[in-house]
């Protein structure tokens, strides 16, 4: 339902919380020499990470608006996957809308055709295309050159203390789509279930409904769309 991808109310709805919770580690990071660090890929924090990571702009790329405005796609996303595990909507399955029937979000994140560049290798153990660690190499090696920390450092350090709090302690910051009732006079369940480059030519299609403008459906580049409350 997503598409590769590499404007905002709200963007640092949660960035206190992240930052009380990894801030010590960026400190030890910062002392060791390196200003960001993401965890391993093997690891469920850093492949959570790279998903969050990879699905948004960084300065310069398209799509970018600010750091905020991409804080919240992040948050955004992850709600995306946390919503597909645990508030599934009346009158939908989980296999109907995230294709897994798992409570774990590696396995959402890795189900068939959900996740551009992210699946189950041969042996069935999470994998990436090979595009997503060279671009994060890339935003990695910006973020550790300067002589101080900067917007890099700070988008990739987000990146991973969200992912790393989640994992530990559930989601951290509010679902700005929760409360949505109508779109377009169309009732809707609320939440997003859905997000896709912004461009017209996607749309997940079925009872996906978009979520516009008006409502705050773009971020970082991307469209977050809902789902039709009275499935047909």
């Amino acid at each position: 339902m997503t598409s590769n991808h590499f404007q905002s109310q709200g963007g640092g709805i949660c960035l206190w919380a992240c930052l009380l919770l990894f801030g010590s580690g960026l400190t030890a990071a910062v002392q060791a020499g390196e200003f960001a660090t993401i965890k391993p890929a093997s690891t469920d924090k850093g492949y959570l990470a790279r998903l969050l990571i990879n699905e948004v702009p960084f300065p310069g790329e398209h799509g970018y608006q600010s750091a905020d405005d991409t804080k919240a796609a992040m948050l955004s996303i992850l709600w995306v996957l946390h919503s597909r595990i645990n508030y599934v909507p009346a009158g939908y399955t989980q296999q109907q809308i995230a294709s897994s029937t798992s409570k774990n979000i590696i396995d959402v994140i890795t189900a068939k055709n959900q996740c551009e560049g992210f699946f189950l290798d041969a042996a069935g153990k999470p994998a990436s295309s090979p595009r997503v660690e060279e671009r994060l190499n890339y935003l990695r090696n910006i973020a550790n050159s300067g002589g101080k920390p900067g917007r890099f450092a700070s988008l990739l350090n987000f990146g991973q203390g969200l992912a790393s709090a989640y994992l530990e302690n559930g989601i951290p910051g509010a679902d700005r789509f929760a409360g949505l009732e109508t779109v377009n006079r169309i009732k809707v369940t609320g939440r997003a279930y859905s997000w896709m480059t912004d461009r017209d030519i996607y749309n997940p299609g079925g009872n996906f409904v978009t979520i516009p403008d008006a409502q705050n459906g773009t971020l970082g580049g991307n469209r977050f769309f809902t789902l039709r409350k009275d499935p047909k």
